[in-house]
């Protein structure tokens, strides 16, 4: 991927498109994805859209009941047990996904924290860089295999406009210096773009293609460590809860971009992008607003993306991917 890459295809989506609109034409019978997260908020408009669709799906869940309450409904679906946080429990999730299959055709990473109150898990590190980052980077790599064993295998992040924020901090990725719960934030969401970067470059040999994406603005659970008073202080909700801001998507339009990521032929032979509003977004200058949209060059530079996945594998011991 190259930044000349980095600029829309003229989809005929837009920041309006739903789910609906965009698997109108989907067959999906016989492939089988994976989406974090795919029970609740745009995890579960995903899950819906991929199931109804045909595909199978399988929810590595932190929270395993309530999810399976939240599936009930949906043929072809199965939980497992997974908390991103801790990667023992991500390499178990795993090798139960990698004994009952033989390939896979989607991995959706949508489950995701932000702007918690400081967290510590593992050996120290900070939780939003470990759930957003190390937890999914530790998925992918493990169940890479099938994902190479399928035929044309698609992998997709979901970043944020947040990532305008901050690049990663080589400093301190684990704010050891003190804590700010924005950048930290930030910091996580730079680092699912640069994921998808340089995964694609590892896996286009074996015809998996990586994408990175802003879904745009949504009220979904992901501001649970938020109160209404803060939300209501952004301008975002009322003090009913009702949503007010600019610019919000439905949870159905918030989950358009990331399925089509994972369907739209338009993408075929690409990767390594960064996507907004259903197409490739464009190249954002230092220091725009960040509701301006883009992506900013540091979180698609493949050299940032090259150093960040080096750190993410000596941190977490994850397999290898080798070309």
């Amino acid at each position: 991927m190259t930044l000349t890459e980095q600029q829309p295809l003229g989809s005929p989506f837009s920041t309006a498109t739903t789910c609906e609109d965009v698997m109108a034409d989907q067959d999906l019978s016989g492939r089988t994805a994976v989406v974090t997260g795919g029970y609740s908020g745009l995890g579960l408009e995903t899950t819906r859209a991929l199931t109804a669709a045909g595909a199978r799906v399988i929810v590595p869940a932190r929270r395993p009941g309530l999810a399976r309450a939240a599936l009930k409904e949906m043929s072809h679906c199965e939980v497992i047990p997974t908390d991103l946080a801790d990667l023992g429990s991500v390499r178990t999730a795993a090798a139960h996904i990698r004994d009952r299959l033989d390939r896979l055709d989607l991995l959706m990473a949508v489950a995701g924290v932000m702007a918690t109150p400081e967290r510590r898990v593992g050996p120290g590190w900070e939780g939003q860089l470990t759930t957003n980052h190390f937890g999914h980077f530790t998925l992918v790599s493990e169940l890479y295999p099938l994902l190479a064993a399928a035929d044309g295998a698609r992998v997709v992040a979901n970043s944020s406009a947040g990532h305008t924020l901050t690049g990663i901090r080589w400093h301190d990725p684990h704010f050891h210096t003190g804590y700010d719960k924005w950048l930290a934030y930030g910091q996580a969401k730079t680092a699912n773009s640069l994921f998808a970067v340089h995964l694609d470059t590892l896996g286009r040999g074996d015809g998996v293609r990586a994408f990175a994406l802003h879904p745009g603005k949504i009220i979904t659970g992901l501001q649970r460590e938020m109160t209404l008073q803060a939300q209501i202080d952004r301008g975002w909700l009322d003090g009913h809860g009702n949503v007010v801001g600019d610019g919000f998507k439905t949870p159905s339009q918030g989950a358009a971009t990331g399925l089509w990521a994972a369907t739209s032929p338009l993408l075929d032979g690409r990767g390594g992008l960064y996507l907004e509003d259903c197409d490739v977004a464009r190249v954002s200058a230092p220091g725009t607003p960040m509701d301006d949209g883009g992506v900013r060059a540091y979180a698609v530079a493949p050299e940032a993306a090259a150093r960040l996945w080096d750190l993410s594998l000596a941190a977490t011991g994850a397999t290898p991917i080798t070309r």
